[in-house]
Formats: structure tokens, C-alpha cells, sequence
């Protein structure tokens, strides 16, 4: 047993192996002419300069944090803060690196069909699924290994948190930053392009063309990388902080078979999902059909291969740390995990489901475009809502199906708990592992996500370059097809975030008692909702992630007005650009200039709210932080499934338009899709992301500084 977490770290530096085999694999392909590897290179430029100045800006967050931690927590807290973001800003880097390289020669190998595009868009995409993967897992195993096992440190598992939170704190921002960035321009090129100036999507003509590329990569690819970084760090941290802080375990006390067990088996799960994933990752074929569905079925055969080989594993591994007499029956947990994945699958259904045209809501809302603008909005929130209601009662049914798996698990009165309760201990853990199932292949899982810019970003080369119209029909299906693999990746995300703030909010409760005893206080966290701190601190907590998406949208329409307002200056007084004369460009730097300062100056406040609030309440009330983390937790769930799914079905919906439908593109109902489109961009790609992160930054902030609160009381 003492092995898995040595296991684990070789599994994640297999996986960063296959990362560079990949990326010479696309770095050998043909990026095509001269005027595709300009428009590369131009793309990779602004993605690079957007990141320097963004990593610049929160570094200086990440410096006040580590201070803070240092202060209040241990120096080596400090250590494990900064290793997590460090490693998660380098995923994220990376993988926008090779997305930017992987663009134009996706271009070039469209022109041969989907069959070779596919395989190429999907390997660039892998580049960064395994990279995130790789570098979450080896940072958390070097952490644990040198922390706990080396150094057997008392404070051991607190440093071990604190890693999740310097990824958390590294996601919140490129997130938040990158998707304000990437709609702003988004936005801008839509809006007077498409709608005003009624020249097709990405055409060279647009300034904010570029502006909108660069923008799919440090949103879509950097910020979506640094979110599943702290995705899978946390789902990782939530079972081992439960345990250590439940079982009131010092370093030098994790040497009893049964917690070791309790503290490898998330690792052991980590790195049976790596395997099936690096398994997975060869089986991705493309083919010659342009239908999404066969594209989907392509694509998504790496993903279903690492799912079977993931379940397997996980009953192999449940019987080897479990078999013992001490346990009532070892398949408990691996049922957890298992439910865990299917459902963590079956919300990127319901994800596909809404937000797919070959299913009924995307064609509806199509259909509501013949009436207008406003029809197709209420049609897009409609669907959106029905969406959280099919979410959340997958969630419920995987958080029963989970808790009971830990129930089956532990004995009640197990003699080994010493005076815990099995059932209720067994129950949470499970929860714990089931985002560890989500999330198990992640891998492949944020591969096929990452592909999806790499595909829209390969549709506007193929547009700006003036390649022949097949090349833009097969890169149009793939991103299509990107852009539902996007909202079953949120779905993940945001499942497991879920399931993850759950078990990291018992651990919160475990560590404010474990503290209180120590300080000698009688202080125990109570969610009951007739005090009225709860009550109070319930409401504030529903109200924040509303408050959050309001600051995170109105920011993308601040930047976007400033966009919309110079591609019309350029417009306006650039003599033949909107005609196309020969040897007349767009300014396409200073939209890129615009996107990045607005960005960068929007991020601040609503990334700040995340760990300042909770902060600021813990240290006035825990009582009412408790109650504050219950109900940001549940408002931000919902919101972040509704702005996800309902933003994909605007989006395909449009495309399902301007693929003849509805009179196609240039007709009335394109143009109201347009705008469906238009509001459903921050919904999609900056606030509906946010929130998963949203609410494992607060819940894990509060976990960290849990001492400190009961200190100051």
C-alpha cells in the first residue's frame, strides 16, 4: 500500500511522456502556406502576450496569499501554495502553446478531409489533457511524498490542502481573465461583422478576427486547463483532508493499514484512470464523414475505452485495500467511484443533449429564431433551466448511490474509527472518492475539450486564408462537434465540484472542532438554519454567485462595447476594408490590445470576492460561514449548469442555421440566432465556468484558514 502513491507519480510523468510524444507528433505536421503560418503565428503572439501580462498581474495575488498562509498556517503551507499555482499556470501554458501550433496544421490536414483533421485537432488537444493531468498529479504526489511520508511534518495535511488552493487560486483567475478576453473580442466580431457589416464569421476583412482566435485559446484552452487542474488536484485532496482531519491524524500517525488505505485509495484510483487514459488516448480514429454524429462516436471512443478500463481497475483496487475482515464488504467504494463516473458521464449527456443539433432543444430554439431575437432568447433560458433540473437529479442520485457505497464499506460501530461513526464517516468518504470517479479519466476528458478551439481556431485560419469552402465545411463540423465536447467537459467540471466542496466542507467542520480542542474552546460549527448567523450567512451565500455572474458578464459588455466601438472606428475610416481591397489590413493589435487590458483590469474584483469574502465571514462568524459555503454551493451549482448548456445551445443553434437551415446564413432568423449567440458567449465561456471554481475556491480557503477562525473567536 505504501507503493500507490510512488505508483501514482510514475503514472503522471507516463503521462507527461505521452504529452511529448504528442506534441512532436503535431509539431511534424504541415501548417500549411505562408499566409496560414503568418495568421499562426500571429494568433500564438497574442496568446503568449495575454499570459506574460496576466501570470505577471497575479503573481502578485499569489504572493499576499503565500504570505497569509505563512502567518497563519506553516512556512511549508507557503511552499505547497506556491508549487500548486506554479505548476497549474505551466499546464496552462503549455497546452495554449500547442494549441496555438496545432490550429494551422488542423487547417492544412482539413483539406485532405476529417479524417486526418480529427486525429491532429484531437492529439493538440491531448497535449494539454495530459499535461494538466501529469503535472496535477506528480505536483500532488511530490507534495504528499516529501510532506508527509519524507518530512512527517505535524501540520502535513494542511500543507497538502494548501496545494489545491494555490491551483484554485491560479484557475479563478485565467478563467475569469481569460473568459472575459475571448468574448470581448467574441462579441465584437459577431456583432459588427456578422450582423452590421454582414461579412461571414472570422473573415480578414474583421479586426477583431485574431482578437476572437487568440481569445478560444487563453480562455477555452488556458483557462479551461488551469480550471481542471484544480478540478482534479481537489477531487485528489477532498478524501485525504477528510480523513486526516476526521481521524485527527499527525504525519507520524499515518502508518495503520486502515488509514493508509482511506489516504492511498484516491491515489490508487488517480492512477488507474491515468493508465486508461494514456490506453484511451490511441483508440481516437478520425474517418471520412463529416456527420457529427460519426465524428462524436470517433472522438468520444477514447474517452468510452478509459471509462471501462477505469472501472475495472477501480473493483481490482477496492478488493486489494479493502479485502481486509475489517470491512464490511470491499466493492463499497469502488461503487462509489464507479457512480461517481457514470454519473459525471451522464451529466455530459444531458450537457450533449441540450446543447447538440441533432436533439430537440438546439432545433427549437433554431425554430423560435423565425419570430426574432427575443423568442430565441426565451427559448435558450428555457432550455438552459430544464437542463439544471436533469443535473441536479443526477447529482442527487450519484451523492446517495456514493454515501451509501461508504455506508457498505465501514462497519457503524467499527472499533477502528475510535468512537466515530462508520456509517456517517463511511457515507462522506464516499462522496469524496465519486468526484475522484468524475474526474478519474481527466486525461482524455479535457483532450477532447481542449480539441474544440484547436477546431474553431483551424475554421478561422481556413476563412482568413481564403482556402477553398470544403476546407471551412470540414472544419465547421469539427467545431461543432467542439463545441458540445466543451459543455460535457463543464459538465464534469462542474459535477464534480460539487461532490468535491461537499467533502471539503465536512472536512471544514472536522477541522473546526479539531482546532477548537486544541485552542481549549467549546466551539462546534452548527448548519442550523433557526440561528439566525446561518440563516444570514445562507442567503449571502445564495446571493454570491448571482453577484459574481453579474460582475463577470457585465465585464465581458464593457469590454466588448470598447471592441464593437473600434471595429466600427477601423470600418469607418480605413478606406476598402469592409470592400476588401487588395492590400488594405485591419489593425487586428489594437483589438487584441483592447481585449487584453480590459480583461486583465475586469478580473480583479470578482476573483478577489472569491477568497476575500469567505476571509472576512470566517473571521466575524463561522457559524455563518458555514452557512455561507452551503449556499454558494447550491446556487452556484445550478447557475453554473443553466449558463453552460444554455450559451452551448445558442451557439449550435446558430451553427444549425448557418448549415442551410432556417433560410441560412444572412437570413432574419440568423441574425436573431446571432444574438442568441451573442448573450449566450459570457453565459458559456466565462461566467457558467467560474462558478465551479467559485465555489471550491471559497470552500477551500476556508478549510485552509479553519485554525485561524477558531484562533480568532
Amino acid at each position: 500500500m505504501g507503493a500507490v502513491p510512488y505508483l501514482a507519480l510514475l503514472s503522471a510523468i507516463a503521462a507527461l511522456g505521452l504529452a511529448a510524444f504528442f506534441f512532436n507528433d503535431v509539431k511534424a505536421a504541415s501548417p500549411g502556406n505562408d499566409r496560414m503560418v503568418y495568421l499562426m503565428n500571429e494568433i500564438q503572439a497574442g496568446a503568449r502576450a495575454f499570459l506574460k501580462q496576466e501570470y505577471t498581474w497575479v503573481a502578485g495575488f499569489v504572493v499576499v496569499m503565500a504570505i497569509l498562509i505563512g502567518a497563519f498556517i506553516s512556512p511549508w503551507g507557503s511552499v505547497s501554495y506556491v508549487i500548486g499555482a506554479v505548476l497549474s499556470a505551466t499546464a496552462g501554458y503549455v497546452g495554449m502553446n500547442v494549441a496555438t501550433m496545432a490550429n494551422a496544421r488542423t487547417t492544412e490536414a482539413a483539406k485532405d478531409g476529417p479524417g486526418l483533421a480529427l486525429p491532429l485537432a484531437f492529439r493538440g488537444g491531448a497535449v494539454m489533457g495530459f499535461s494538466v493531468a501529469g503535472l496535477a498529479l506528480a505536483g500532488l504526489m511530490i507534495v504528499y511524498i516529501l510532506f508527509v511520508i519524507v518530512l512527517e511534518i505535524d501540520d502535513a495535511f494542511e500543507v497538502v490542502t494548501a496545494f489545491g488552493l494555490g491551483a484554485s487560486s491560479i484557475a479563478l483567475f485565467s478563467r475569469v481573465g481569460g473568459g472575459i478576453y475571448t468574448k470581448a473580442a467574441d462579441v465584437g466580431a459577431d456583432l459588427v461583422g456578422k450582423v452590421e457589416a454582414g461579412i461571414p464569421e472570422d473573415d480578414p476583412r474583421n479586426p477583431a478576427t485574431i482578437a476572437d482566435n487568440v481569445g478560444d485559446n487563453v480562455g477555452d484552452v488556458a483557462g479551461m486547463g488551469a480550471d481542471l487542474f484544480e478540478s482534479y488536484a481537489g477531487s485528489i485532496i477532498a478524501p485525504i483532508s477528510l480523513t486526516a482531519f476526521t481521524l485527527g491524524l499527525l504525519a507520524t500517525q499515518a502508518d495503520d493499514d486502515f488509514v493508509i488505505s482511506l489516504l492511498v485509495f484516491p491515489m490508487a484510483v488517480a492512477f488507474i484512470g491515468m493508465i486508461a487514459s494514456i490506453i484511451g488516448s490511441f483508440t481516437v480514429r478520425g474517418g471520412a464523414s463529416t456527420d457529427i454524429r460519426k465524428l462524436s462516436a470517433a472522438l468520444h471512443m477514447g474517452t468510452n475505452v478509459a471509462m471501462g478500463i477505469t472501472v475495472l481497475g477501480t473493483l481490482a483496487v477496492s478488493f486489494w485495500l479493502f479485502g481486509g475482515d475489517q470491512y464490511d464488504n470491499p466493492v463499497g467504494l469502488a461503487i462509489s467511484v464507479i457512480g461517481g463516473l457514470v454519473v459525471g458521464w451522464a451529466i455530459g449527456k444531458v450537457a450533449e443533449i441540450w446543447t447538440s443539433d441533432h436533439y430537440a432543444p438546439v432545433r427549437r430554439i433554431a425554430n423560435q429564431a423565425e419570430t426574432g431575437p427575443a423568442t430565441t432568447i426565451l427559448s435558450g433560458i428555457s432550455s438552459g433551466m430544464m437542463s439544471v433540473a436533469a443535473s441536479v437529479i443526477l447529482i442527487v442520485v450519484g451523492v446517495l448511490l456514493a454515501y451509501m457505497g461508504g455506508q457498505m464499506t465501514f462497519p457503524a460501530d467499527a472499533a477502528f474509527l475510535n468512537g466515530i461513526d462508520g456509517n456517517q464517516f463511511g457515507g462522506i468518504y464516499g462522496i469524496a472518492v465519486a468526484a475522484i470517479g468524475m474526474l478519474a479519466t481527466i486525461g482524455v476528458v479535457v483532450s477532447v475539450d481542449a480539441y474544440g478551439p484547436i477546431a474553431d481556431n483551424a475554421g478561422g485560419i481556413a476563412e482568413m486564408a481564403e482556402l477553398d469552402p470544403s476546407v471551412r465545411e470540414v472544419t465547421d463540423a469539427l467545431d461543432s462537434l467542439g463545441n458540445t465536447t466543451a459543455a460535457i467537459a463543464k459538465g464534469f467540471a462542474v459535477g464534480s465540484a460539487a461532490l468535491t466542496a461537499l467533502a471539503l466542507f465536512k472536512s471544514f467542520e472536522v477541522a473546526i472542532s479539531t482546532a477548537a480542542v486544541a485552542e481549549g474552546k467549546d466551539i462546534a460549527l452548527s448548519l442550523d438554519v433557526g440561528e439566525v448567523e446561518v440563516f444570514v450567512g445562507l442567503f449571502l451565500g445564495a446571493m454570491l454567485p448571482f453577484l459574481f455572474a453579474a460582475l463577470t458578464i457585465d465585464a465581458v459588455g464593457r469590454a466588448a462595447q470598447k471592441m464593437i466601438e473600434e471595429v466600427r472606428r477601423q470600418f469607418r475610416e480605413i478606406p476598402g476594408l469592409r470592400e476588401g481591397q487588395p492590400g488594405v489590413h485591419p489593425d487586428s493589435a489594437r483589438c487584441v490590445a483592447i481585449s487584453t487590458q480590459a480583461s486583465l483590469r475586469e478580473m480583479l474584483i470578482p476573483g478577489a470576492l472569491a477568497v476575500v469574502v469567505p476571509l472576512v465571514i470566517g473571521f466575524v462568524n463561522i457559524n455563518a460561514l458555514g452557512g455561507f459555503l452551503a449556499g454558494a454551493l447550491v446556487t452556484g451549482f445550478a447557475l453554473a449548469i443553466f449558463m453552460a448548456n444554455a450559451g452551448g445551445a445558442w451557439d449550435n443553434a446558430k451553427k444549425y442555421i448557418e448549415a442551410g437551415n432556417h433560410g441560412g446564413k444572412g437570413s432574419e432568423p440568423h441574425k436573431a440566432a446571432v444574438v442568441g449567440d451573442t448573450v449566450g458567449d459570457p453565459f458559456k465561456d466565462t461566467s457558467g465556468p467560474s462558478m465551479n471554481i467559485l465555489i471550491k475556491v471559497m470552500t477551500i480557503v476556508s478549510l485552509v484558514f479553519a485554525s485561524a477562525f477558531v484562533g480568532f473567536a
